[in-house]
């Protein structure tokens, strides 16, 4: 390849103007039961933060919220703008899709979701898996997701792997929004880091 020759990334790899990021049932009701629950909303807070400063669309679904109870507050209260979807079905796929939130692009381009949330096993793959059917590349922040027992978060994620659904972590994603060094945006997604780092080891 010769120095002049133009650089094209990875189409396997995460881009800003196709990426929606989906936080799915953090709820009062349901956390308490999630092992390292904290560190699962402490990631997606940081995803969050990351997409506001990249300039990713994100949303919040919320399952049953007369009986659940809302999102937690760490992610409830976070942005005014943020979208809340209300939803009965496990799956978060009709309501995304019925509400028009999902990104709606060119001809051969496929919307990139990256789903955060719980439970791994219930409401998170079955939203996985509708997104699939319909066509969108699908991604999930193994960090940002959990069930209450640790065997169903590990089955449910190698269903998922196995059906084409792509498995990375929170700084990977955020990192590849992000593309390069040198950025007024890069050096705001490092300071996120540096306190994503300082509270993760309290």
């Amino acid at each position: 390849m010769s120095p002049d020759s133009e650089w094209h990334r990875s189409s396997e790899m995460l881009t800003v103007g196709r990426s929606c990021l989906v936080v799915i049932d953090v709820q009062e009701r349901l956390l308490p039961s999630i092992p390292q629950g904290n560190l699962i909303v402490h990631n997606i807070r940081f995803l969050l933060e990351a997409a506001a400063i990249l300039g990713v669309h994100s949303i919040l679904t919320e399952q049953y919220p007369k009986g659940l109870g809302r999102s937690v507050e760490e992610l409830g209260s976070y942005r005014v703008s943020l979208p809340r979807l209300e939803k009965l079905r496990f799956s978060a796929g009709e309501v995304l899709n019925g509400a028009g939130v999902l990104p709606v692009l060119g001809e051969g381009v496929t919307p990139q979701i990256i789903l955060t949330g719980i439970e791994t096993h219930i409401c998170v793959q079955q939203t996985a898996l509708d997104l699939l059917s319909r066509g969108y590349e699908v991604y999930i922040a193994s960090d940002a997701v959990g069930s209450r027992h640790s065997a169903d978060h590990a089955v449910a994620i190698s269903r998922m792997l196995q059906a084409g659904v792509k498995i990375t972590s929170s700084e990977a994603i955020a990192f590849e929004w992000c593309e390069k060094a040198g950025t007024e945006q890069f050096k705001a997604l490092s300071r996120l880091v540096k306190d994503k780092d300082s509270l993760t080891k309290l």
